[in-house]
């Protein structure tokens, strides 16, 4: 018994793979609208996120706890001052009105607590000696390496030196280095 079955059913294959596409739209938008949802309800129950906004004193009517002002020390180096409302505020302002005859400003050796000027010197040199002696090393392992032609035993050792000193000078050599190892003096 034989057996024929006639029609088309390429259109089948198509529709699966139709179907299947606008299942995964379906989905993706779903997830799309359930993230959108979770975002409102997390913002929901929050405040408005503080900023920072600049409020000059006159508009705030309150008076500046403080004022900076750029002033010049005993050496006539530019320095910044700052006038402590709690520190004889009043006598800081005819120390800056008082000016002698040949328009020079007074000079003021400190803050305006009275305290001393300081000083901070950072000396980098014993680091600087240090890289130096490195740089020395490799290039005396350098000529070691172009000398001793024929002992391959002798120049892979002089060459793991080397790589050694470069790796040394790789994290010696740099200005973070440098600050971290400088000694620094009062």
């Amino acid at each position: 018994m034989a057996m024929q079955i006639h029609g088309n059913y390429d259109h089948s294959g198509t529709d699966y793979a139709e179907r299947v596409k606008e299942k995964q739209a379906d989905q993706r938008a779903e997830k799309v609208k359930e993230a959108e949802k979770a975002a409102e309800e997390k913002n929901a129950g929050k405040l408005s996120e503080p900023r920072d906004e600049y409020i000059s004193s006159e508009k705030s009517g309150q008076k500046p706890t403080g004022l900076y002002r750029l002033g010049q020390d005993e050496k006539g180096n530019r320095k910044l001052f700052f006038d402590d409302p709690k520190a004889g505020h009043a006598k800081e302002q005819d120390d800056r009105s008082e000016k002698s005859e040949d328009s020079k400003a007074p000079k003021v050796g400190g803050d305006s607590q009275g305290k001393p000027a300081e000083k901070c010197v950072t000396n980098t040199d014993k680091v600087d000696r240090e890289i130096k002696k490195l740089k020395e090393k490799k290039q005396q392992l350098e000529q070691q390496i172009q000398s001793a032609s024929g002992d391959e035993k002798k120049i892979r050792e002089l060459e793991k030196k080397l790589a050694q000193i470069e790796n040394e000078l790789s994290q010696k050599d740099n200005d973070t280095y440098r600050r971290q190892n400088a000694s620094v003096s009062e």
